[in-house]
């Protein structure tokens, strides 16, 4: 078994890459050179939360799945299935309501994909 330390390193890669992800998630296809990767990277994200749902659950992510066993592994329980709901909770100090939470990730992740969409289209029809 791991010691504590690696798993606490874990932890703080964890967030780091999935805070990456995320922002890259909403902000990724505002540049032209990014905008195949955002297309790729927001693909990947509902694939996995709709895709992978079916059969681990609506809104599944692999990596929250396993940030959530190092959490576990360090004594963390009652964590939620949300990895936003958990880190807006943590920051604002509220009980964040999960439904409130999974509209709004939904409704932004929807928006920014028929964004993502729309701007690779037209970047390719100018080529």
């Amino acid at each position: 078994m791991p010691e504590p330390t690696w798993y606490r390193l874990l932890d703080v890669l964890f967030l780091a890459f999935h805070s990456l992800l995320v922002g890259f998630n909403l902000i990724g296809w505002a540049w032209r050179r990014t905008r195949r990767l955002h297309l790729f990277a927001i693909s990947a994200t509902l694939l996995s939360w709709f895709g992978l749902g079916i059969a681990y659950g609506w809104g599944y992510c692999p990596l929250t799945d396993w940030h959530w066993q190092v959490k576990r592994a360090l004594g963390e329980t009652g964590l939620p299935a949300s990895w936003v709901k958990y880190h807006l909770d943590l920051v604002t100090g509220l009980d964040w309501s999960r439904a409130v939470v999974d509209t709004v990730v939904i409704g932004a992740a929807a928006g920014v994909f028929v964004l993502s969409v729309a701007l690779n289209w037209r970047d390719r029809a100018r080529r």
